[in-house]
């Protein structure tokens, strides 16, 4: 996953975000995909 993070973030980057929005983008998608594969625990 952190392969995927940083892709995200140099991607995010190219396109001309700043690098707080490049990488809370990057997050977000990482975030998406973990839970999506069961890879983290909803809280609640």
């Amino acid at each position: 996953m952190e392969r995927m993070y940083e892709h995200v973030k140099e991607s995010e980057l190219k396109e001309g975000r700043s690098e707080d929005e490049a990488e809370r983008i990057a997050a977000a998608t990482v975030n998406k995909h973990r839970k999506e594969q069961g890879r983290t625990k909803d809280l609640g």
